[in-house]
């Protein structure tokens, strides 16, 4: 059982939202002591996907140990349903999560998700907070999307589009950068076709490449690929500036 004193831990990807709700945390003068980064081995209905070996060098440039759960640890399943797969695939990292709260000397005070509108994912971390007897740090809940892009930006931000699945969103949105001209663009698409503006039902993923939380710039070489529909940017080469 975890300790009131004892550390907080990072749900983190590497993409905004997640690094978001970091940045909040550290603002708030929480004290941060991991990162967590789940790595699934395919689609995903719980976590951020592509490029999440970024994450290491991110945690690099903040400064905080990272803890990684690794595709091995995910073990197979054969469920059916959206319900049975999410909760499966929380398991490696309640397992993870489970461990570090017995190896820190006080224990896990609470975790940090960034999650916005999703209940499914959110219930989810609130059970396995519940279940880890430790707080829930989720600064984005039912925050405006428009509002939180605009904070987000405001705090000097760098996010980069990293993949897209969804109308509206073309192979010229991979690499592109989430400044005030993309978002208004997505509040139109969201006009549209129901476009979420944060990206949070899949129809794109990002990357923070810098920050204030962050000491140094993370340079990005990718390229690109594209399959009718939706794409990727698939990274050659990365580093801090």
């Amino acid at each position: 059982m975890s300790d009131a004193d004892g550390a907080w831990v990072s749900l983190f990807s590497g993409g905004k939202d997640s690094a978001w709700a970091l940045y909040r945390a550290l603002e708030a003068g929480l004290p941060v002591e991991r990162l967590v980064t789940v790595h699934p081995a395919g689609d995903s209905y719980m976590y951020h996907v592509p490029e999440t070996e970024l994450a290491a060098l991110a945690a690099e440039s903040i400064g905080i140990e990272l803890l990684d759960v690794e595709p091995a640890d995910f073990e197979a399943d054969a469920a059916t349903d959206s319900g049975a797969q999410g909760d499966a695939e929380l398991e490696p990292l309640e397992a993870a999560l489970a461990e570090l709260d017995r190896d820190l000397a006080d224990g896990i005070a609470g975790l940090t998700a960034g999650a916005v509108e999703s209940e499914y994912q959110t219930s989810r971390i609130r059970g396995l907070c519940d279940r880890l007897d430790c707080d829930l740090f989720a600064p984005l809940w039912q925050e405006p999307p428009r509002d939180l892009a605009d904070a987000m930006l405001a705090a000097g931000f760098e996010i980069e589009i990293i993949q897209v699945a969804a109308h509206g969103l073309d192979e010229s949105w991979l690499g592109r950068t989430l400044d005030r001209d993309a978002i208004d663009e997505l509040e139109t698409l969201h006009e549209e076709y129901g476009v979420h503006i944060l990206g949070e039902g899949g129809e794109f993923e990002t990357f923070v490449v810098d920050g204030p939380h962050m000491d140094r710039r993370i340079a990005l070489e990718y390229e690109t690929e594209w399959a009718g529909t939706r794409g990727r940017v698939r990274v050659t080469n990365a580093r801090l500036e």
